[in-house]
């Protein structure tokens, strides 16, 4: 069994990659929506090269089948020194890269979560470097969707103020912070979720009981004004909620710059 290693691994990592990327949508916990073609053809790949490794293994003799017998005597204790490394290595590398297929089993089977509340309590503050201007008028009626990067954005730099005298809604899960407040949050994705940045709004006047970490929530409220433009005291910024109903966990997690 130990010679088909290789291929095993990869077909596990590819069948893997085809799980969350061609059979669902699992893959935007980790990249965004369009990284998916190039993912599938990976594990198209992946899977491939797995198939061809293994009939390659299968045709091809194994260690003991392709021993020549012409000095038996002169080549037992040769014969038995490579048998001793075979033992610990074999052709198909060391036993240790079995390991390998753990992380590609788990993919498979168990695939974690989206980043959440920890991953954003987890972080510092970090805010886009842009000053303060005027922003494009929002979309006519009440509510307003937008995302929480959007609104913190407008609550922050917008000279304009044209979050004033508007309902808006946002969407994102629940975190909270040390002194009892709770904040609508979502984890900001450029490329992949190993540079998610955290975005959050603080939630007031909600009549709600306290609801756990990591609920997702859509919040319907008004912009209410905090610190000067651009400053550290703007942030983050606060909506005073008329509304917070629960909703189920969007299939893209994550938000884009």
């Amino acid at each position: 069994m130990r010679r088909y290693g290789p291929a095993a691994l990869l077909l596990l990592t590819g069948g893997a990659v085809l799980r969350i990327t061609l059979f669902g949508e699992l893959y935007l916990r980790y990249v965004q929506a369009g990284l998916r073609p190039y993912l599938i053809v990976s594990g198209v790949a992946l899977v491939l090269l797995g198939l061809v490794t293994a009939v390659l293994r299968h045709r091809t003799p194994g260690p003991h089948e392709d021993v020549h017998h012409e000095d038996d005597a002169g080549h037992a204790g040769h014969a038995g020194h490579e048998g001793h490394e075979g033992h610990s290595h074999g052709p198909a590398g060391p036993r240790v890269a079995w390991l390998l297929t753990l992380p590609a089993l788990a993919l498979l089977l168990f695939p974690p979560p989206a980043l959440g509340s920890y991953s954003a309590g987890r972080e510092a503050a970090q805010r886009a470097a842009q000053g303060v201007g005027a922003f494009p008028a929002l979309p006519a009626g009440n509510p307003v969707e937008l995302t929480v990067a959007e609104f913190s954005s407008r609550a922050i730099y917008d000279s304009g103020r044209s979050l004033k005298g508007r309902t808006v809604r946002l969407t994102g899960f629940v975190t909270h912070g040390d002194d009892g407040t709770w904040y609508v949050t979502r984890l900001v994705v450029t490329c992949c979720a190993a540079d998610a940045t955290t975005g959050k709004v603080e939630i007031r006047n909600a009549d709600d009981d306290v609801l756990p970490a990591d609920t997702w929530v859509t919040v319907t409220g008004a912009w209410r004004p905090k610190g000067g433009l651009g400053s550290d005291a703007a942030w983050p910024p606060v909506l005073d909620a008329t509304t917070v109903t629960r909703v189920k966990q969007p299939a893209d997690p994550y938000e884009k710059p």
